[in-house]
């Protein structure tokens, strides 16, 4: 089997570091300042009072000065690295409370700095000048202190006291070391610290007993997981069992060897004393091997329970050019859980090795040279394999066949996980999955919007990132009835459907796509998702996105506020999703139609309060019977042309009404050239008093009656309004005019005069009123239904009471 593992680069590391670090300290991208690579020779004195995270690195920078910082109190993240920097101002961070994240590594400062900020959780000072590891005293404030990483080529000695402020402060990671070799280790120089994780970069070729002292005092620190980087170099010739103390450190789980020159036969020692301790978890990382026996790699089962569960070669590079030689039992990794060979090259499975081990439950084979039939080779048997194993990473090799591969996955029996993506997938015929297998990842294959075709109903987890989909419908997610969790990244989908019967999702991923926005009925149709990543999406910033600003709860948004901006319009381009503001009365039609109809009331009700105290009912009734008089004089003047007429109007009033019309109605229309006829003055001395009344009536052009309360009581005034009536019925139905003196209630009126209660029902009346102003318009109204040959006087007399009538309206108001 050849064996040659390739690890993440040190700058994908370093990328995969600065994201935590970034949603650690930013909440906006808009407070983000990314100024490395810029040939600056100082820090920028204009940076914007709220930036959160600033990177100056590959710069020139000698000094970093307190000027630039005066203003930046929310800096949470600053970087400054390969820059040359050699000095520091002692005030330098006093305006930087909230800082966290410090990284001034590969620089060249000759001295361990003398920071004090509470708030500090990582701070990286590797690869730097200084000859000694003293820290000063005020680390002891950095209460907060989780990670620190320490390492200069010229600190070539640790000394019993170089860490004592850190003595009361619980770490989770120290690094420490630049590289090179150590001339010197002061046995108890690491014991009184307390870190769960240590990163050791030194090299102890030739001084063994050194490298023991540290492991020594490791064990009193109570950390957890060791990481050895460039112990051995590739010259160094290793003799003796350097590692014979991991068998008495109970308290260490978890070892990692990186970057490390390796013989066969100093592997048989490591493994031999791995065996003998209390191990969980060991890890191989850039490791070049070199077999300098002739049988290769021997290894037997020792009488000894192993506790070792995880095993990982991740860049492991053969020396030589042929297959490496590896005896070793299958017994003596019977408990093994966990197997990883990432990046090896390994493009065919050794039959019944790997696939044989009792109690493997995930293995990871990801980033190789495996096919279809590399993996199932066709001289191996398959009745038995991979007994226990449930989860099946073959990310980033050559597979092609989905058919081929779901067929199968049918021969192992527990399988409940498969990772195929960033392979060349293809749909060539359907697929038949096997009842247990729940979980599938096809992310990074080509493969368009009808793979949900050749999918099991069981699954319950599905990863189709960036495969190509543009649509997906409700007809294909009611496909997987038992959906928990489906990620969608990287596609080209515009909409996320409607779903009316949809899977009891729990997570959704549809991240770097082209939703534009995402409605409330959506989410409405997933009552159980509890995450929802939706960031990078060109959002529209209008009301399809208000909802999802203001009342979605934000804790389902993994990626909120910092991957949601706003795409269009182009004025809130860039704007983060979280700072867009509108109000919920522009976005919200029916709270739009509540206010609108509550204005409608609050003014229909001012302006109806303003009418009834102007008097416009009264007002509005004039004008109307002004209206009403021209377009029916207009109409019947052919009808009245070959009539003559003794009288402009017969009055018909009560004696009891004379004073007023006396002094009043007859005034003033005879003094305004109308000729009336008043029975008191014109009836025929001798006539019956109904003939009167009947001649009257037929020689005047309108009969105008004096409503009030005693003219209801005259049964003379009832006679005249019944010839009247009569007349208005044969010759001009419009010759009766109605002026009410007095309110009279239409319900109070004796049954004799029916006729007028329902006259004064169906036809518009004049009313006296008692103010002096809107005298002028009832006197305008009246003389109007009087003039029958000169009716443009008529208009004039009635616009110049009406204008009048406007101006002490608008006085009045």
């Amino acid at each position: 089997m050849i064996v040659t593992l390739v690890s993440l680069s040190p700058e994908c590391r370093a990328e995969k570091e600065d994201e935590e670090e970034l949603e650690l300290c930013v909440t906006s991208r808009r407070r983000v300042e990314d100024l490395s690579y810029q040939n600056l020779t100082s820090v920028p004195m204009n940076l914007p009072n709220n930036t959160q995270y600033l990177d100056v690195s590959h710069n020139s920078i000698e000094t970093l000065d307190e000027a630039p910082f005066l203003r930046l109190s929310q800096l949470c993240f600053l970087k400054v690295t390969h820059c040359g920097l050699q000095e520091l101002s002692p005030r330098v961070f006093d305006h930087t409370p909230s800082l966290k994240v410090l990284n001034i590594s590969f620089n060249r400062l000759t001295i361990i700095p003398d920071v004090s900020l509470k708030h500090l959780k990582i701070f990286d000072l590797a690869n730097n000048l200084y000859k000694s590891y003293r820290l000063p005293a005020s680390f002891q404030s950095l209460t907060n202190l989780q990670e620190l990483s320490l390492g200069s080529p010229a600190a070539l000695s640790v000394e019993s006291k170089d860490f004592e402020p850190l003595r009361n402060i619980s770490l989770h990671h120290l690094a420490l070391g630049a590289g090179v070799p150590w001339q010197n280790y002061d046995s108890g120089a690491l014991e009184k610290l307390s870190f769960q994780k240590m990163s050791l970069h030194a090299s102890f070729c030739g001084n063994f007993g050194m490298f023991e002292k540290v492991l020594r005092d490791m064990n009193e620190t109570g950390a957890k997981a060791l990481r050895f980087i460039a112990l051995f170099p590739k010259d160094c010739n290793v003799t003796g069992d350097p590692f014979k103390s991991l068998r008495t450190m109970p308290t260490i789980l978890n070892l990692t060897i990186e970057n490390t020159w390796m013989n066969s036969s100093f592997m048989e020692v490591l493994l031999k004393n791995v065996w003998l301790s209390s191990l969980h978890d060991l890890s191989f990382v850039n490791i070049t091997y070199n077999e300098d026996t002739p049988d290769g790699f021997q290894f037997h089962a020792i009488n000894h329970t192993m506790s070792i569960t995880s095993v990982t070669f991740n860049h492991v590079l053969h020396y030589q050019y042929k297959y490496p030689i590896i005896n070793m039992s299958i017994e003596a990794f019977s408990h093994l859980t966990y197997l990883k060979f990432s990046r090896t090259g390994m493009n065919i499975l050794p039959c019944e090795l790997i696939s044989a081990l009792p109690s493997l439950e995930i293995l990871d084979l990801s980033d190789n040279l495996l096919s279809d039939l590399g993996f199932w080779w066709p001289t191996c048997s398959y009745t038995s394999v991979f007994p226990r194993l449930r989860q099946l990473s073959l990310r980033k090799n050559r597979f092609s066949s989905l058919s081929f591969i779901s067929g199968k996955t049918h021969e192992m029996k527990t399988l409940e996980s498969l990772d195929l993506s960033f392979n060349s997938i293809y749909l060539d015929r359907p697929c038949s999955w096997p009842a247990q297998l729940t979980e599938l990842n096809l992310g990074n294959n080509n493969l368009g919007n009808s793979v949900f075709q050749y999918l099991s109903p069981r699954f319950e987890k599905i990863d189709l990132s960036k495969t190509g989909i543009t649509v997906i419908t409700q007809e294909d997610l009611s496909r997987f009835p038992k959906l928990t969790r489906l990620q969608l990244s990287y596609n080209s989908i515009h909409v996320i459907p409607v779903l009316r019967h949809a899977p009891p999702l729990l997570s959704l991923h549809v991240d770097q796509n082209a939703i534009t926005s995402i409605s409330r009925d959506v989410l409405e149709g997933l009552p159980s998702l509890q995450t929802l990543k939706a960031g990078g999406n060109p959002f529209v910033c209008s009301c399809d996105s208000h909802w999802l600003v203001t009342s979605l709860n934000k804790s389902l948004l993994p990626d909120w506020p910092l991957d949601y901006t706003c795409s269009t319009p182009p004025e809130f381009a860039g704007l983060p999703l979280s700072e867009y503001k509108t109000s919920e009365l522009s976005c919200e039609p029916w709270l739009q139609a509540a206010v609108a109809l509550s204005v409608l009331m609050v003014v229909s009700a001012t302006f109806s309060l303003l009418f009834y105290k102007l008097d416009g009912v009264w007002y509005t009734k004039m004008l109307w019977v002004w209206i009403r008089v021209k377009r029916r004089g207009k109409r019947r003047s052919n009808l009245l042309k070959n009539l003559s007429f003794s009288y402009h109007a017969f009055i018909s009033y009560s004696h009891q009404d004379a004073g007023w019309v006396d002094r009043q109605l007859v005034a003033s229309l005879e003094g305004a050239g109308f000729s009336l006829c008043v029975h008191e003055r014109d009836f025929v001395p001798g006539d019956w008093i109904i003939d009167n009344i009947i001649n009257c009536v037929e020689s005047s052009y309108k009969t105008l009656f004096v409503l009030s309360k005693h003219f209801v009581q005259s049964e003379w005034c009832n006679y005249e309004l019944f010839f009247a009536q009569h007349r208005a019925i044969s010759v001009q139905h419009d010759s009766l005019v109605f002026i009410l003196l007095e309110p009279i209630p239409t319900d109070c009126l004796p049954k004799k005069f029916l006729r007028l209660r329902s006259l004064l029902r169906q036809q518009t009346y004049l009313e006296w009123p008692e103010d002096e102003r809107k005298q002028q318009v009832f006197w305008a109204s009246l003389k109007s239904m009087l003039h029958t040959a000169d009716e443009s006087v008529a208009l004039k007399d009635v616009a110049l009471a009406i204008s009048d009538t406007t101006a002490l309206l608008t006085d009045q108001l």
